[in-house]
């Protein structure tokens, strides 16, 4: 017997007993302390985005006398979301499912425990994170038929819609659906987000009519300021939106965060410029509308473009929602009472079908960072960008209308006329947002 082959060999089987183990556990799936702090302190973020950010927002937009539905209504559509998300709505967005809708697989949180991952962070922590996503964009439809909405008819549309509309539309695009299939570029919900709850605002208020005296007397905001102070919620709550997106502490949530601020400061400016120019006098409102506008426009794209190609969407998001929202209400006659879908809808397809020209790497000091590992082509993109915002807008649209005409059918939508004179605050609530109302 050779003795010196076996010891060669003993020490090979010993050193591969040592690394083995090492190769195998390189695979496994750890977690990032790093990464999992950021999609914390991103998911606070887009949370306070609709409490109290958007509530302070819609409220301050409002008559005095219907302040506290609106911030109700929000409030609400957080608790109650919450629920539908942990029963169901996470594992139909996310589990496996098709290429339509997904499974019950993750119903109750089904199998997933403290350790376990959804890449490098806990999964709990992504449930979570999306939990937020899935409040907010409810809420944003709440400004389309403000002040003249039942809220046992809110509840119920909210709640439908929510399963109907906003979980599969999430599946198509970031559950492993169609559309993610297909390349779709929506990096943090500007088909998801801002298309659904635009087109869906837009439906309810051409189902539900204007308010009692639109286009003949004064609906003007009853409180700017706490308006103006809901928007730097918004602003600063963005950057968990869109740097969040990222599921990671890195340089693309950085430039993530970068883009968000310059499109948002950019479309609050070509707001203001426009108006100065149109009435003469530059207004609050007019500045925080745009911001919002920018912000809308540049989510879509925050993760694919580059600050200068953010300057152009800022830009354009305050020159077309500008446009949108005069056209709507002073041609159109709509009363969507608090512009969300020419911020927000129309904000979502702009900045979706930006996100397949400025993620181009073929724009010079223009370019973006998509193609890389997509559609190798401007046109192409383009083209998977369009099919995007065209299926939301029809299923968004469609869905919505069968959804109201159902709640109205079983609970009446709209308060009636001499409830709305007196103001939903205490015709719903027994309560009054102040002691005077003005």
């Amino acid at each position: 017997m050779n003795f010196s082959k076996i010891t060669s060999l003993s020490r090979w089987l010993l050193l591969g007993s040592v690394l083995l183990p090492g190769v195998c556990l390189a695979d496994e799936p750890t977690l990032n302390s790093a990464n999992t702090g950021w999609i914390m302190a991103s998911t606070a973020l887009v949370l306070f985005m609709t409490l109290p950010g958007l509530a302070m927002f819609y409220g301050g937009l409002v008559r005095a006398k219907n302040v506290l539905s609106v911030l109700m209504q929000c409030f609400a559509i957080a608790g109650m979301v919450s629920i539908l998300w942990l029963i169901a709505g996470y594992s139909l967005a996310f589990g496996e499912g098709n290429a339509w809708l997904g499974d019950f697989s993750k119903m109750l949180m089904a199998g997933i425990g403290k350790d376990t991952l959804s890449g490098d962070i806990p999964e709990s922590l992504f449930m979570l994170f999306q939990m937020t996503f899935a409040i907010i964009t409810p809420a944003l439809i709440v400004g389309g038929f403000a002040e003249r909405m039942r809220f046992s008819a809110m509840l119920l549309f909210s709640a439908i819609w929510l399963m109907v509309v906003y979980v599969p539309v999430t599946h198509w695009v970031w559950g492993g659906g169609w559309l993610g299939d297909m390349g779709l570029y929506d990096f943090a919900g500007g088909t998801v987000v801002h298309i659904t709850a635009g087109v869906a605002a837009l439906v309810a208020a051409m189902v539900m009519g204007p308010r009692r005296g639109f286009g003949t007397s004064s609906m003007m905001p009853h409180n700017m300021t706490m308006t103006i102070t809901g928007a730097g919620m918004l602003w600063v709550g963005w950057f968990g939106f869109n740097g969040g997106s990222a599921l990671a502490a890195d340089g693309n949530a950085s430039m993530a965060m970068l883009v968000t601020h310059i499109s948002a400061a950019t479309g609050a400016m070509t707001w203001l410029v426009r108006e100065w120019i149109k009435f003469g006098k530059p207004s609050a409102l007019g500045a925080v509308t745009g911001m919002v506008a920018g912000l809308g426009t540049i989510t879509p794209a925050s993760g694919f473009v580059s600050p200068a190609g953010a300057l152009v969407i800022g830009l354009l998001a305050g020159i077309v929602c500008f446009s949108a929202t005069n056209y709507l209400k002073q041609v159109l006659k709509i009363d969507d009472s608090l512009d969300v879908f020419p911020v927000h809808g129309v904000g979502g397809i702009l900045g979706t079908l930006l996100a397949g020209i400025f993620s181009s790497t073929s724009l010079g000091l223009f370019s973006g960072y998509g193609f890389a590992e997509g559609i190798e082509t401007m046109g192409g993109q383009l083209y998977v960008q369009f099919i995007g915002v065209i299926a939301t807008i029809a299923f968004t649209a469609v869905a919505t209308f069968a959804i109201l005409k159902l709640v109205d059918l079983l609970l009446g939508l709209r308060v009636n006329h001499e409830q709305e004179i007196e103001g939903l605050d205490i015709v719903l609530h027994e309560e009054r947002g102040y002691n005077e109302i003005t």
